[in-house]
Protein backbone atom coordinates (compact mmCIF):
# COMPACT_ATOMS: atom_id res chain seq x y z
CA UNK A 1 0.00 0.00 0.00
CA UNK A 2 1.51 3.33 -1.02
CA UNK A 3 1.51 6.76 0.86
CA UNK A 4 1.06 10.70 0.09
CA UNK A 5 3.36 12.52 2.08
CA UNK A 6 1.84 16.16 2.01
CA UNK A 7 4.36 18.71 3.92
CA UNK A 8 2.19 21.59 4.44
CA UNK A 9 3.91 25.31 5.53
CA UNK A 10 2.55 28.23 7.38
CA UNK A 11 3.85 31.92 6.47
CA UNK A 12 3.62 33.01 9.20
CA UNK A 13 4.20 30.06 11.13
CA UNK A 14 1.15 30.41 13.59
CA UNK A 15 0.61 26.60 16.01
CA UNK A 16 -3.34 27.23 16.59
CA UNK A 17 -3.64 27.27 12.57
CA UNK A 18 -1.37 24.56 12.31
CA UNK A 19 -3.67 22.58 14.77
CA UNK A 20 -6.98 23.55 12.46
CA UNK A 21 -5.01 22.48 9.14
CA UNK A 22 -4.61 19.32 10.90
CA UNK A 23 -8.45 18.60 11.97
CA UNK A 24 -9.87 19.49 8.67
CA UNK A 25 -7.29 17.04 6.89
CA UNK A 26 -8.78 14.16 8.76
CA UNK A 27 -11.87 14.82 7.98
CA UNK A 28 -11.02 14.43 4.80
CA UNK A 29 -9.43 11.21 4.74
CA UNK A 30 -5.76 11.67 5.80
CA UNK A 31 -4.55 9.27 8.46
CA UNK A 32 -1.50 10.70 10.41
CA UNK A 33 0.37 13.18 10.84
CA UNK A 34 4.03 14.21 12.26
CA UNK A 35 4.96 18.18 13.22
CA UNK A 36 8.34 19.63 12.97
CA UNK A 37 9.10 23.34 14.07
CA UNK A 38 7.66 24.66 11.48
CA UNK A 39 5.58 22.09 9.06
CA UNK A 40 2.94 19.69 9.17
CA UNK A 41 3.62 16.22 7.67
CA UNK A 42 0.48 15.18 6.61
CA UNK A 43 -0.36 11.44 5.17
CA UNK A 44 -2.66 9.50 2.86
CA UNK A 45 -3.12 6.15 0.75
CA UNK A 46 -2.17 7.32 -2.38
CA UNK A 47 -5.90 5.93 -3.68
CA UNK A 48 -7.70 8.27 -1.32
CA UNK A 49 -6.21 11.58 -2.08
CA UNK A 50 -7.75 14.21 -4.39
CA UNK A 51 -5.96 17.42 -4.46
CA UNK A 52 -9.25 18.99 -5.86
CA UNK A 53 -10.57 17.82 -1.94
CA UNK A 54 -7.87 20.23 -0.36
CA UNK A 55 -9.84 23.41 -2.17
CA UNK A 56 -12.46 22.63 0.29
CA UNK A 57 -10.72 23.53 3.73
CA UNK A 58 -11.60 26.58 5.00
CA UNK A 59 -8.35 27.02 6.82
CA UNK A 60 -6.30 27.69 3.13
CA UNK A 61 -8.82 30.46 2.74
CA UNK A 62 -7.46 32.52 5.09
CA UNK A 63 -6.08 35.56 3.58
CA UNK A 64 -3.66 36.36 7.46
CA UNK A 65 -1.79 33.14 6.29
CA UNK A 66 -0.67 31.69 3.28
CA UNK A 67 -0.27 27.90 3.44
CA UNK A 68 1.81 25.71 0.62
CA UNK A 69 2.66 22.48 0.45
CA UNK A 70 4.92 20.17 -1.24
CA UNK A 71 3.38 16.14 -2.06
CA UNK A 72 5.58 13.20 -2.37
CA UNK A 73 4.95 9.65 -2.70
CA UNK A 74 6.34 6.83 -0.61
CA UNK A 75 6.36 3.70 -1.46
CA UNK A 76 5.19 0.32 0.76
CA UNK A 77 8.00 0.50 3.32
CA UNK A 78 8.50 -0.81 6.94
CA UNK A 79 6.17 1.97 9.03
CA UNK A 80 8.44 1.43 12.19
CA UNK A 81 11.37 2.38 10.87
CA UNK A 82 9.62 5.92 9.54
CA UNK A 83 7.96 6.75 12.64
CA UNK A 84 11.58 6.05 14.40
CA UNK A 85 12.77 8.64 12.14
CA UNK A 86 10.22 11.12 13.09
CA UNK A 87 11.14 11.16 16.54
CA UNK A 88 8.17 8.23 18.13
CA UNK A 89 9.70 8.18 21.30
CA UNK A 90 8.26 6.49 24.56
CA UNK A 91 5.73 8.27 26.37
CA UNK A 92 5.32 8.35 30.75
CA UNK A 93 1.54 9.64 31.18
CA UNK A 94 0.35 10.86 34.71
CA UNK A 95 3.70 9.13 36.23
CA UNK A 96 1.43 5.79 35.60
CA UNK A 97 1.34 4.13 31.66
CA UNK A 98 4.32 3.93 29.46
CA UNK A 99 3.53 3.47 25.47
CA UNK A 100 6.33 2.59 23.47
CA UNK A 101 6.72 0.93 20.31
CA UNK A 102 8.83 -2.38 19.95
CA UNK A 103 11.81 -1.18 18.27
CA UNK A 104 12.66 1.18 21.54
CA UNK A 105 15.11 0.05 24.18
CA UNK A 106 15.48 3.10 26.57
CA UNK A 107 11.94 4.01 27.99
CA UNK A 108 10.66 4.24 31.80
CA UNK A 109 9.31 1.29 34.09
CA UNK A 110 5.30 2.42 35.15
CA UNK A 111 3.07 0.15 36.13
CA UNK A 112 1.12 0.07 32.73
CA UNK A 113 3.06 -0.79 29.79
CA UNK A 114 1.44 -0.49 26.26
CA UNK A 115 3.47 -1.59 22.76
CA UNK A 116 2.36 0.05 20.09
CA UNK A 117 3.63 -0.23 16.46
CA UNK A 118 1.57 2.66 14.67
CA UNK A 119 1.98 1.95 11.01
CA UNK A 120 0.05 5.11 9.57
CA UNK A 121 -3.01 4.28 12.34
CA UNK A 122 -3.78 7.41 14.58
CA UNK A 123 -2.92 7.05 18.33
CA UNK A 124 0.67 6.92 19.93
CA UNK A 125 -0.19 8.76 22.57
CA UNK A 126 2.02 11.67 21.38
CA UNK A 127 -1.48 13.92 20.10
CA UNK A 128 -3.08 16.15 22.90
CA UNK A 129 -6.30 14.30 22.32
CA UNK A 130 -5.27 10.54 22.95
CA UNK A 131 -3.08 11.83 25.61
CA UNK A 132 -6.26 13.72 27.34
CA UNK A 133 -8.26 10.52 26.98
CA UNK A 134 -5.88 8.15 29.11
CA UNK A 135 -5.12 10.73 32.01
CA UNK A 136 -9.24 10.36 32.23
CA UNK A 137 -9.39 6.28 31.66
CA UNK A 138 -6.51 6.09 34.32
CA UNK A 139 -9.00 7.61 36.95
CA UNK A 140 -11.94 5.50 35.87
CA UNK A 141 -13.16 2.19 37.32
CA UNK A 142 -13.22 0.32 34.56
CA UNK A 143 -13.32 -3.28 36.35
CA UNK A 144 -15.33 -5.49 34.81
CA UNK A 145 -17.09 -2.82 32.59
CA UNK A 146 -18.18 -3.44 29.44
CA UNK A 147 -16.27 -1.03 26.66
CA UNK A 148 -16.22 0.30 23.40
CA UNK A 149 -13.79 2.50 21.72
CA UNK A 150 -15.13 3.77 18.63
CA UNK A 151 -12.31 4.99 15.64
CA UNK A 152 -9.78 2.86 17.66
CA UNK A 153 -6.55 3.90 15.72
CA UNK A 154 -3.88 1.79 16.58
CA UNK A 155 -6.38 0.27 19.45
CA UNK A 156 -4.46 1.83 22.51
CA UNK A 157 -7.33 2.73 24.59
CA UNK A 158 -8.87 -0.45 24.42
CA UNK A 159 -5.96 -1.84 25.10
CA UNK A 160 -5.38 0.15 28.04
CA UNK A 161 -8.75 -1.09 29.43
CA UNK A 162 -8.16 -4.41 28.91
CA UNK A 163 -4.71 -3.74 31.15
CA UNK A 164 -6.96 -1.81 33.78
CA UNK A 165 -9.71 -4.87 34.23
CA UNK A 166 -12.68 -4.24 31.55
CA UNK A 167 -14.83 -7.59 30.72
CA UNK A 168 -15.45 -6.71 26.95
CA UNK A 169 -14.67 -4.71 24.85
CA UNK A 170 -15.19 -3.76 21.44
CA UNK A 171 -12.72 -1.76 19.10
CA UNK A 172 -14.00 -0.29 15.88
CA UNK A 173 -12.45 1.63 13.30
CA UNK A 174 -13.72 2.33 9.07
CA UNK A 175 -10.37 2.31 8.19
CA UNK A 176 -8.92 -0.90 7.08
CA UNK A 177 -5.73 0.04 7.47
CA UNK A 178 -6.38 0.86 11.94
CA UNK A 179 -8.66 -2.40 11.95
CA UNK A 180 -5.35 -4.40 10.99
CA UNK A 181 -2.93 -2.40 12.99
CA UNK A 182 -4.82 -3.00 16.22
CA UNK A 183 -5.07 -6.47 15.95
CA UNK A 184 -1.17 -6.75 15.76
CA UNK A 185 -1.29 -4.70 18.53
CA UNK A 186 -3.66 -6.65 20.54
CA UNK A 187 -0.88 -9.25 19.97
CA UNK A 188 1.74 -7.27 21.15
CA UNK A 189 0.37 -6.74 24.13
CA UNK A 190 -0.76 -10.35 24.91
CA UNK A 191 -4.59 -9.06 24.67
CA UNK A 192 -7.17 -11.38 24.53
CA UNK A 193 -10.81 -9.91 25.30
CA UNK A 194 -10.75 -7.32 22.65
CA UNK A 195 -13.41 -7.86 19.48
CA UNK A 196 -12.05 -5.57 16.58
CA UNK A 197 -14.53 -4.65 14.09
CA UNK A 198 -13.78 -2.96 10.70
CA UNK A 199 -16.62 -0.69 10.07
CA UNK A 200 -18.73 2.22 12.04
CA UNK A 201 -21.88 2.89 14.36
CA UNK A 202 -24.21 0.26 12.03
CA UNK A 203 -21.92 -2.40 14.03
CA UNK A 204 -23.55 -1.23 17.22
CA UNK A 205 -27.27 -1.84 17.04
CA UNK A 206 -28.18 -3.71 19.69
CA UNK A 207 -25.02 -3.83 21.60
CA UNK A 208 -24.96 -2.38 25.05
CA UNK A 209 -21.86 -0.93 26.74
CA UNK A 210 -20.87 0.88 30.48
CA UNK A 211 -18.44 3.23 29.43
CA UNK A 212 -17.77 4.12 25.42
CA UNK A 213 -14.69 5.98 24.20
CA UNK A 214 -14.89 8.11 21.18
CA UNK A 215 -11.92 10.19 19.94
CA UNK A 216 -12.50 11.61 16.68
CA UNK A 217 -13.13 14.46 14.68
CA UNK A 218 -16.12 16.90 15.54
CA UNK A 219 -18.15 16.32 12.84
CA UNK A 220 -18.58 12.37 12.73
CA UNK A 221 -19.34 12.89 16.36
CA UNK A 222 -22.28 14.88 15.66
CA UNK A 223 -23.50 12.51 13.71
CA UNK A 224 -23.30 9.49 15.40
CA UNK A 225 -23.96 10.91 18.81
CA UNK A 226 -27.03 9.88 18.92
CA UNK A 227 -26.29 6.20 17.80
CA UNK A 228 -23.65 6.23 21.04
CA UNK A 229 -26.44 7.39 23.37
CA UNK A 230 -28.20 4.30 22.49
CA UNK A 231 -25.26 1.67 22.85
CA UNK A 232 -24.53 3.26 26.41
CA UNK A 233 -26.47 1.71 29.18
CA UNK A 234 -27.99 4.01 31.88
CA UNK A 235 -25.61 5.84 34.24
CA UNK A 236 -22.71 4.70 31.48
CA UNK A 237 -20.06 7.39 30.95
CA UNK A 238 -19.11 8.56 27.61
CA UNK A 239 -15.59 10.10 26.74
CA UNK A 240 -15.56 11.89 24.02
CA UNK A 241 -12.36 14.19 21.99
CA UNK A 242 -10.99 15.00 18.72
CA UNK A 243 -12.07 18.88 19.24
CA UNK A 244 -11.13 21.86 20.39
CA UNK A 245 -12.39 24.02 22.78
CA UNK A 246 -14.86 26.07 20.54
CA UNK A 247 -16.57 23.29 19.88
CA UNK A 248 -17.92 22.70 23.51
CA UNK A 249 -21.27 24.47 22.72
CA UNK A 250 -22.08 22.45 19.42
CA UNK A 251 -21.05 19.12 20.73
CA UNK A 252 -23.21 19.84 23.84
CA UNK A 253 -26.47 20.74 22.50
CA UNK A 254 -26.75 17.36 20.64
CA UNK A 255 -25.19 15.52 23.64
CA UNK A 256 -28.33 17.33 26.03
CA UNK A 257 -30.21 16.16 23.29
CA UNK A 258 -29.49 12.58 23.33
CA UNK A 259 -29.97 12.63 27.52
CA UNK A 260 -26.27 12.98 28.03
CA UNK A 261 -25.21 15.10 31.08
CA UNK A 262 -21.87 16.83 31.19
CA UNK A 263 -19.64 15.67 34.12
CA UNK A 264 -16.50 16.73 33.68
CA UNK A 265 -13.39 18.11 31.38
CA UNK A 266 -10.16 18.33 30.46
CA UNK A 267 -7.77 20.99 28.18
CA UNK A 268 -4.50 20.68 26.68
CA UNK A 269 -3.48 23.28 23.98
CA UNK A 270 -7.12 23.92 22.73
CA UNK A 271 -8.05 20.61 22.43
CA UNK A 272 -10.59 19.15 24.50
CA UNK A 273 -11.59 15.63 26.39
CA UNK A 274 -15.48 15.18 28.35
CA UNK A 275 -17.30 13.03 29.64
CA UNK A 276 -21.13 12.69 30.36
CA UNK A 277 -23.15 10.69 32.00
CA UNK A 278 -26.16 8.74 30.13
CA UNK A 279 -29.41 10.14 32.26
Amino acid sequence: MNYLELTFTINPFNQDIREILTAELGEIGFESFVETDIELQAFIQEANFDETFLKTLQILQDENFKISYKIEKIENQNWNETWEKNYFKALHIANKCVIRSSFHTDYPKSKYEIIIDPKMAFGTGHHETTSLMIEEILNLDVKNKRILDMGCGTGILAILSSMLGSEKIWAIDNDEWSYKNTIENLKLNNISNIEVFHGDKNNLKGEKFEIIFANINKNILLADINQYSKSLETGGLLLLSGFYTEDYDDLNKILKQNELTFISKRINNNWLMMTYKKS
